[in-house]
């Protein structure tokens, strides 16, 4: 076998298309073209999407866009220079593909729908790389949007790759569309005769207690109803990571029960139980020693719908004032030394002493020194949280001290229902001449006090208490 005999099998003309002889050389010479245009354009969309793109601070999905839009026209580009470099006629090439199309076209419309598909959502940006979507059941985030379909992780670690026309075709919910917050809701149903008030004040108890869970907008309690099966409440709690939904749902109930539990409100039974528990013979009495029977201890502390009323500044409170009251907040302890909130730091709640007392610290590099204090039945928090200014000391309990605390958006919002309320707040700080003393300055920086106001405090609180409650 002569050495020529090799050369002529790859040179060797196998069938012409249109002007150019197609040769087994010249087909390896193609493919090997190929191969690299499709590896530089893979290299352009991880560039782009990993360096360029990231350096410009772009969020991840208009990386994922951006990059896979232009590794795709620079592979179309390549593969047309490389069509035209080796010589091809477009004429031709459009001949075969129009004779091979009618054919092919049936056997690739799902594939042709899922490209499309992909183009639509790489353009829109509805669903974007990141995101937490929702879909069939399923729940999981977007890692990678590709032209023919898109790959979802789930929860569990799984990877799913689903087809971008059943994503464009279907209802899908993007949980972090525009933002990642979201509403958890957690029902409860206890047994009837349970104290509603009670009932609340366990459930935003357990609701302010969780870190995950947002100060603003607060968290709501709804007597949802009291049909057969019991006293039926939903506490809505917003999250500003719903992707964790689950594991918050989780970490409420386990604080609700534990409150539940703790003040001797008892969850509804079936209704059967309660049939055969009320139709079963009873007891015998056994206690013939002449001991009492065993009584269940008490709960650990008073109701709010007792403790409130008893405070100086919110006695004789009944009904619906005392009801939207206690909804709008819960207990909070702190053992002797806790700081509730630093020097410096914004406030996020109003306070009221339930029991124990809270000293007002002010701090430099040399000194420590209380300024004042809050005992039973007083308030404070309010300026910081109205006004939108630091506290000027750390508030620290001076021994083991319970608070009633409510949230920002809780504390306005029962401003606006209740005047009263406002009122009665602004004749008291009104007569807290050294605690107005403590703001003066971080104040006046914001432009919120002048000299005439510090001679009339009554009237300036009154003022910035009506604009605040306006807005």
């Amino acid at each position: 076998m002569s050495p020529g005999w090799v050369s002529r099998t790859f040179t060797a003309p196998l069938f012409p298309l249109g002007e150019q002889s197609i040769s087994l050389a010249w087909l390896l010479q193609v493919a090997a073209l190929l191969v690299v245009v499709s590896l530089l354009a893979r290299a352009i969309k991880h560039l782009l999407r990993e360096r360029l793109l990231l350096w410009l601070q772009l969020p991840e999905g208009r990386r994922e866009a951006i990059a896979t839009l232009c590794g795709l026209g620079s592979a179309a580009l390549g593969y047309v220079l490389v069509v035209q470099s080796m010589g091809l006629d477009f004429g031709a090439i459009a001949v075969i593909v129009g004779a091979l199309g009618v054919g092919l076209g049936f056997g690739l419309q799902d594939l042709t729908r899922n490209l499309s598909s992909g183009l639509t959502l790489l353009m829109e940006g509805k669903l974007k790389v990141g995101d937490l979507i929702e879909f069939n059941q399923t729940k999981g985030f977007i890692k990678e949007i590709s032209i023919r379909s898109t790959v979802v992780r789930t929860f569990q670690g799984a990877e799913i790759i689903v087809p971008n026309t059943f994503i464009t075709n279907n209802p899908v919910q993007n949980l972090s569309y525009s933002m990642t917050d979201g509403r958890v809701e957690v029902p409860v149903v206890v047994a009837h005769g349970s104290d509603v008030l009670e009932v609340t004040e366990v459930l935003l108890q357990a609701a302010l207690d969780e870190p995950c869970v947002n100060a603003d907008p607060p968290p709501r309690v709804v007597f949802a109803s009291q049909g057969e099966p019991g006293l039926s409440f939903l506490l809505w709690a917003w999250t500003s990571e719903i992707q964790s939904a689950q594991l918050i749902r989780s970490s409420l109930n386990y604080a609700i029960e534990q409150g539940l539990r703790e003040r001797g409100i008892e969850l509804a039974r079936p209704r059967r139980l309660i049939e055969l528990i009320g139709s079963a013979s009873a007891p015998v009495d056994d206690n013939t020693d002449g001991r009492e029977p065993v009584k269940r201890d008490p709960p650990q502390c008073l109701p709010l719908s007792e403790v409130l009323p008893a405070l100086p500044h919110f006695q004789g409170l009944r009904g619906r004032p005392l009801r939207e009251l206690i909804a709008g907040g819960a207990r909070a302890s702190l053992s002797t030394g806790d700081i509730l909130v630093s020097q410096g730091e914004l406030g996020h709640t109003f306070n009221i002493v339930v029991s124990g007392c809270i000293d007002a610290i002010y701090e430099t590099d040399r000194i420590s020194r209380r300024l004042f204090s809050f005992r039973q039945g007083e308030f404070f928090g309010e300026l910081p949280l109205l006004l939108e200014v630091p506290y000027p000391t750390s508030m620290r309990a001076a021994e083991d001290t319970t608070l009633f605390v409510i949230p920002r958006g809780s504390f306005r919002a029962l401003l606006q229902r209740h005047p009263e309320f406002a009122e009665i707040i602004t004749e008291e700080v009104s007569r807290r001449q050294e605690v107005l003393d403590s703001y003066e300055e971080s104040l006046r920086a914001r432009g919120l006090l002048a000299d005439q106001d510090v001679n009339n405090p009554l009237q300036w609180f009154r003022d910035q208490m009506r604009s605040l409650l306006r807005n």
